[in-house]
């Protein structure tokens, strides 16, 4: 496939001064003294993009993401290097970039239209399909500083996709959209892409990098971490977000625990060690709708007890249990454990809730004839976030097939 998109190493570096008279000295010394300190927002970034492909582009807040788009658009231009980009382009990146304010939605529509090099003519042939899609009623043809930022991103996307361009940039805008726009948008992407469109996407949500990208560039502080498929860009990903290098690996030593956790019990056992490990036994926070992953713990007994309950539950963000197990739901006789005696539990699942933010609680118990003993108990001590792929309805997956039959 020919290369649409070439970049060699690319730099854009910024030039930081403490005062602005530090910028006037610098220029007025005779002695060339330095009054600034270089900033590489982008160092020594290198990479091709074939005809049609989708590429992703992830990373922290303040990696280069936006500033390597700015460059591609040539909202930017490089410090050094080689950028060469060969196509229609059509960008969606800071909200109400190119509207004037003072002008309607129609109006900023040809003006746009204008800027990308169409005559009133062909915006004319699209402007009907344009405001379908954006959807914003009356206010099309109100001036776009009455605008919400929903409405800013509906129009804006409206636009981009509208002239079919060779290329769609499209930066974090479309996460300002409620829920069924960004389902038109995704589903407008699809089709774009299977037109051969290629579509560079920089965004927060993995669950839509892994859904959309064929190939995912990771940025960190200004440098090109890595290049390659979704998953294992993903993976590296959650490695940063968790505070690690890229080449350490995790231990449970690493997981970030809730310093707010309610953690109370009778002192007769303790757990220590806990983490969620995902299906290639990575330590992880970080789990795919669908995955196999497991969660394990240590307990430690500092006194006699019998048949000791181990218990796991995953707790929405409200606090609703939503599901979990125990080993006397499970049937498991534990035996006795005796003082200086250390158990390791390990819960096997499949990831069936969808795409969320939850919270992990587990402890260890038993009964003392009908009264329940907690030994060591773990109120929300740990964060899972599930990335979905293919939504639904609800909060679990039931992996319902549905056949239609026209008779």
């Amino acid at each position: 496939m020919p290369k649409i998109i070439s970049v060699k190493n690319l730099i854009k570096k910024y030039e930081l001064y403490d005062k602005p008279i530090d910028r006037l000295k610098e220029g007025l010394s005779i002695t060339h003294k330095s009054y600034h300190k270089d900033f590489y927002a982008l160092n020594n970034i290198s990479f091709d993009v074939e005809k049609g492909e989708s590429l992703g582009i992830i990373g922290v807040n303040g990696s280069g993401k936006s500033t390597l788009l700015k460059i591609l658009t040539g909202v930017l231009k490089e410090t050094s290097g080689e950028v060469r980009v060969d196509g229609k382009v059509s960008a969606l990146l800071e909200l109400g970039a190119g509207f004037n304010m003072d002008f309607t939605g129609i109006e900023n529509i040809y003006l746009n239209g204008t800027m990308m090099g169409f005559s009133k003519k062909e915006m004319d042939s699209k402007l009907d399909k344009i405001i379908e899609f954006a959807d914003i009623g009356d206010f099309v043809n109100r001036p776009v500083k009455q605008y919400s930022s929903g409405m800013f991103v509906r129009l804006a996307f409206a636009l981009s996709i509208a002239i079919e361009p060779d290329i769609l940039i499209v930066d974090e805008a479309l996460s300002v959209g409620d829920i069924y726009f960004q389902s038109k948008c995704y589903k407008r992407m699809e089709e774009l892409q299977n037109k051969g469109t290629t579509i560079i996407m920089v965004t927060h949500d993995l669950g839509a990098v892994l859904k959309y990208s064929n190939r995912v560039i990771l940025l960190n502080k200004g440098e090109q971490v890595a290049t390659g498929s979704p998953h294992d860009m993903v993976d590296l990903y959650k490695k940063i977000l968790a505070g690690k290098d890229v080449n350490d690996i995790v231990t449970e030593k690493d997981v970030n625990i809730n310093k707010n956790a309610n953690i109370y019990g009778d002192g007769k056992a303790e757990i220590f060690d806990f983490a969620i490990y995902d299906k290639n036994n990575k330590v992880t926070n970080v789990i795919l709708k669908n995955e196999e992953f497991y969660f394990r713990y240590k307990i430690k007994f500092k006194d006699e007890v019998n048949n000791p309950i181990f218990t796991f539950t995953i707790k929405d963000k409200r606090g609703t249990d939503l599901t979990g197990t125990n080993t006397m739901l499970e049937k498991i006789n534990t035996g006795l454990a005796k003082k200086g005696d250390i158990y390791e539990v390990s819960f096997f699942q499949k990831m069936r809730l969808q795409g969320n933010e939850y919270l992990i609680s587990m402890s260890c118990t038993s009964f003392l004839g009908d009264e329940l003993k907690v030994h060591y108990r773990m109120y929300d001590v740990i964060s899972l976030t599930v990335l979905e792929n293919h939504n639904t309805v609800g909060i679990f997956d039931m992996e319902s097939e549905i056949k239609v039959d026209k008779k």
